[in-house]
């Protein structure tokens, strides 16, 4: 039984290890701490093996859970109204598996869960006739996640108009009004998010 709780601990952990890289980002915004977001960005590398570990852990779990139950069935026909510890039982097994699926898939909804939040430039757009627009090279995304982060701070800048990060690309998209804003604030902005601009 010990070593089923190990399995399901580790299950755990390895979920949450694979997608750290993305939560990491929104509990820092959530914690007001945007720029320690970037320590957890190296575990991006491992995800395909942190992925494939979590898998044949919870494979195992659920094949050790099976099999013993298959196991006292067969060695105890008589009736018992023991009951087995929540703990140990298929449906925390499941409520494992369903957490670890959970935050495996985090990357692919982590945008939806950032706070909503419009440039603050918008509702001046019109009003000033000189905008501009910049491409920044942003190194360092690798999901959804990462380009809400980049946007959520950007936007936090006055005479910001538009911006889209794009993590394909590796670059954000910034238009704002110069008489409000500078490049370098961006720049700092993006910087704080702890990602890397190219060549800079």
């Amino acid at each position: 039984m010990n070593n089923k709780k190990t399995l399901m601990g580790s299950s755990i952990i390895l979920a949450m290890a694979t997608s750290l890289c993305c939560i990491g980002p929104l509990l820092a915004i959530v914690a007001g701490t945007s720029g320690l977001a970037s320590n957890f960005k190296f575990l991006e590398p491992f995800r395909p093996y942190l992925i494939g570990i979590t898998g044949l852990v919870l494979v195992v779990a659920w094949y050790q859970q099976l099999r013993t139950v298959a196991k006292k069935e067969i060695d105890c026909a008589c009736d018992t109204d023991e009951k087995p510890a929540f703990w140990k039982g298929k449906i925390w097994l499941m409520t494992i598996t369903v957490f670890a699926l959970a935050m495996l898939a985090f990357p692919y909804y982590a945008q939806s869960l950032y706070p909503k939040q419009e440039a603050k430039g918008q509702t001046n757009f019109f009003a000033s006739q000189d905008v501009k627009e910049i491409n920044i090279p942003v190194v360092g995304m690798t999901c959804s996640g990462c380009e809400a982060h980049i946007e959520h701070e950007v936007n936090g800048l006055d005479g910001i108009i538009m911006v889209k990060a794009d993590y394909q690309k590796a670059n954000a998209q910034i238009m704002y009004d110069p008489a409000k804003t500078t490049r370098d604030a961006i720049v700092n902005a993006i910087l704080k998010t702890g990602y890397t601009i190219k060549d800079q």
